[in-house]
């Protein structure tokens, strides 16, 4: 079983992260285990308390995971730790208009980019609204079946931002696929966690 720890600083960070990352499980036949920690205060304490985590597992004050996901509140600017991405979790959900309609009745329009705070926060509000949903408390509600209803393959060739996403998640679960089929504990020679550190710029 591969250990995952999501470092996130909200709902909504985490329930997309944990689906996307239990339907690649499920898809290569992997067990994992999903554990998250919360980091408040804007990017700049985030990355400090990131740091700090992963000091403290490379001093064996923690369980060391097999792979690292941290998502945090940003800017428009993107920021790299072995990947870079430049998400908007709400937009996202809005690029797959199939999946919408599957699982809400009404299709959606998928937003272009821009840099604009709350704005797919807002879009995707109004996509629920026009399809008749009414979320009890946030629009992220939806996320977990929205994100199982996405045609992950066709995303990851079109869309840069959460191509780089799945991509990067593919790439770990063929790894741990192959090794468990070769019999060893890992193919790579570096035994500390992979580090995926997604930007979400104000969401």
């Amino acid at each position: 079983m591969y250990k995952i720890n999501l470092f996130v600083e909200d709902f909504g960070h985490e329930t997309f992260l944990d689906t996307l990352i239990r339907r690649f499980a499920s898809e290569y036949t992997i067990s994992v285990e999903i554990g998250s920690a919360n980091a408040v205060g804007g990017y700049g304490k985030m990355i400090k308390e990131l740091k700090k985590y992963i000091s403290d597992l490379q001093r064996s004050k923690h369980d060391m995971p097999d792979l690292i996901v941290a998502a945090t509140d940003g800017n428009c600017k993107g920021y790299l730790q072995r990947r870079q991405e430049n998400p908007h979790i709400e937009r996202w959900l809005l690029l797959d208009s199939t999946a919408f309609k599957n699982v809400l009745g009404t299709g959606c329009a998928a937003p272009a980019y821009k840099c604009e705070r709350d704005l797919y926060k807002r879009l995707l509000l109004e996509a629920l609204q026009k399809s008749g949903s009414k979320p009890l408390l946030e629009p992220m509600e939806y996320a977990r079946p929205l994100v199982n209803a996405m045609n992950l393959e066709y995303l990851e060739r079109t869309e840069e931002s959460l191509g780089k996403l799945l991509k990067a998640l593919r790439q770990i679960f063929r790894e741990w696929k192959q090794s468990n089929q070769k019999g060893f504990d890992l193919l790579r020679e570096d035994l500390s966690p992979y580090v995926l550190l997604t930007e979400n710029p104000q969401i």
